[in-house]
């Protein structure tokens, strides 16, 4: 049940923040002092009320990377567009991965959340410096309560980070997971782009592997778990993301079906498997065709500590002058864009600016416009001054991704209730 203690006040719960965060310890910090309840910060309000658990025995799908590659970009194209998730297994024969990789990289950094705080407290800290951070909760001083859960970032690209400035207990084993996760995203790619009917090497063209962000996730013992969460619900931004987890287990993953009946299901952990989900920028760029779907983890009743370590794939080219969106190959005038273009800088921008919870992020570039089309040329019409604000912004841009040029024009079309405005025409 949640808490029926009333929250801190603002200013209360901006000094609370304050001191947690200067403590320097994180979470861990908290179980190692002792407390034998969920302080107020990390109190969220029926935090599992939003949707009904699956029942027993329904889980997300499995491909298999030693099936001929037809049938297993066939298997992960229908999971990507069903589910947004699967598990994938047999990496470790596909792709040569060595069997004991991810989980030396799971040991070392449980190894150094497992440190005395004073050592831990030495690597803290929220900016990333050399491309490294240690911290609890990135939306700390955004989100309305904190979650169980400290974090090593690191940044492998475009800009790779200063080994030196990773925790020496887990230094040389997350760069070793480094390398085969990165094996494993340019193969999931090129499965993926494939089942979109276009080349294997499509997505890895468009430098998407070439953006990468290392998340390892420590989850402590919690004496409250029904009481908080260790990740709320969120979408993740990127491309893709290549999930290793412990055998602790608490990730779900929310599965929509046909008749738009919505469950919560677990994602139990699979021995050897990695946990692979489609990202917001996928499914902006696959056009709506794969999905990226809201996730969370819930805390475990059961007496030790969860580790996951993430890898998200983003786009690396992040020039003004460089633009994402639907791939051009999947639209058409019977299947028109459903989000305009837009720059990284602007794409992380929205992003940082929102707490994780936020589902807004896709919204932001989604083309809310009526679209039609007259001849060759597929036009999509602002109805609202917020559409029209953002075509303006896009004006004879240049959008070198894709080889077309934006224009805008007025337009009066008379099947339709009135003048139309601000007219977006992608001109190849």
């Amino acid at each position: 049940m949640a808490s029926s203690a009333p929250a801190p006040d603002a200013t209360d719960r901006a000094a609370l923040l304050k001191a947690f965060d200067e403590s320097r310890t994180g979470v861990r910090g908290l179980v190692e002092s002792g407390v034998s309840s969920v302080p107020a910060l990390f109190l969220h309000p029926d935090p599992y009320a939003s949707a009904p658990l699956a029942p027993p025995g329904v889980s997300i799908p499995v491909v298999d990377l030693s099936l001929p590659a037809p049938l297993a970009a066939a298997a992960a194209a229908e999971a990507a567009r069903t589910w947004g998730f699967f598990h994938l297994v047999n990496h470790h024969r596909a792709l040569a991965v060595p069997d004991d990789h991810p989980a030396r990289a799971l040991a070392a950094v449980r190894a150094f959340n497992e440190l005395p705080g004073p050592e831990r407290a030495a690597h803290y800290g929220r900016a990333v410096a050399g491309g490294v951070s240690y911290s609890s909760n990135v939306d700390l001083f955004r989100s309305p309560a904190a979650s169980w859960r400290d974090t090593i970032q690191i940044a492998f690209g475009p800009q790779r980070a200063d080994p030196a400035r990773i925790p020496a207990v887990c230094r040389d084993e997350v760069l070793e997971w480094d390398a085969h996760a990165t094996a494993v995203g340019r193969a999931l790619l090129g499965l993926l782009s494939e089942g979109l009917g276009l080349g294997a090497a499509r997505l890895e063209e468009a430098s998407c592997l070439e953006g990468k962000v290392m998340v390892c996730h420590y989850y402590p013992v919690c004496p409250e778990p029904e009481r908080t969460m260790g990740v709320v619900p969120h979408t993740d931004p990127g491309v893709l993301t290549v999930l290793a987890q412990d055998g602790v287990g608490g990730l779900q993953v929310k599965h929509t079906d046909e008749e738009g009946r919505s469950q919560w299901v677990d994602v139990k952990p699979v021995p050897g498997a990695l946990v692979i989900n489609v990202g917001d920028l996928l499914q902006i760029m696959s056009n709506d065709t794969y999905k990226s779907v809201e996730h969370r983890v819930v805390m475990n009743t059961r007496e030790e500590a969860r580790v996951s370590i993430a890898i998200f794939f983003n786009p690396g080219k992040r020039g003004d002058s460089v633009f994402y969106g639907p791939l051009p190959e999947l639209t058409s005038s019977e299947n028109p864009p459903k989000y305009r273009n837009f720059t990284m800088s602007e794409f992380l921008g929205a992003f940082f600016r929102r707490d994780l919870a936020s589902k807004a992020l896709i919204d932001h570039f989604k083309l809310t416009g009526m679209q039609f089309s007259r001849g060759s040329r597929m036009y999509i019409v602002a109805s609202n001054p917020i559409m029209e604000r953002k075509l303006q912004l896009i004006r004879k841009r240049n959008c070198q991704q894709f080889g077309h040029q934006v224009t805008l024009t007025e337009f009066t079309d008379p099947e339709c209730l009135g003048p139309l405005r601000e007219v977006y025409n992608p001109v190849k």
